[in-house]
């Protein structure tokens, strides 16, 4: 009788990366099991939309596959490079014509209907308890926070809806950051 080997489940950051870089086709689908619910909460976060959502994952997943090569360790960590991925995906499509124009086309009961049952909060979207660490931020670093990742704006528009001046929102944000970082030290 054959022995059945077992194939490995489980892969190092360094492995799957590696995996990836190979376009080795079970790398990635660790990659998506792994991590695909945490991106999804991000872009669900970011869109309210759980269509549109579904969409911009695969967009995500297939930058990471395309640009793998991109991924420098020393500049940070793979997960915080995929949820830059995914954040700035869902932005470029909030941000796009054809989005704009789908809203500009909705009948207007449907949209506000759809607006607000998803614009409540769901929780099982916050894997890692992100929405606890951010409420634990002073009330102006949440604000910069949602502001700048969660609705893509730039320092500079920042400056002018909060009418506060462009370098305050720099030291301001750069100390959000900061302390952010510091809360999220637990759940690496």
């Amino acid at each position: 009788m054959e022995k059945i080997s077992t194939i490995k489940t489980t892969y190092s950051e360094e492995q799957l990366i590696v995996l990836l870089k190979e376009k080795n086709e079970t790398g990635f689908h660790h990659l998506y099991d792994n991590y695909s619910g945490a991106l999804y909460g991000v872009i669900l976060r970011i869109v309210q939309s759980k269509e549109y959502t579904e969409e911009i994952i695969q967009d995500v997943f297939v930058k990471i596959w395309n640009s793998i090569h991109q991924y420098d360790a020393s500049k940070g960590r793979f997960y915080t490079w995929m949820i830059n991925i995914a954040r700035n995906t869902a932005i470029d499509y909030l941000k796009s014509k054809g989005f704009q124009n789908e809203l500009k086309n909705q009948p207007l009961p449907d949209f506000v209907y759809n607006s607000t049952e998803l614009s409540t909060t769901n929780d099982s979207s916050d894997y890692i308890g992100f929405n606890n660490v951010l409420e634990s931020l002073e009330v102006d670093k949440q604000e910069l926070i949602n502001l700048a990742y969660y609705q893509g704006y730039t320092q500079n528009e920042i400056s002018d809806k909060l009418k506060i001046p462009l370098g305050t929102v720099k030291t301001k944000m750069r100390n959000a950051l900061m302390k952010l970082k510091d809360l999220l030290k637990d759940y690496q």
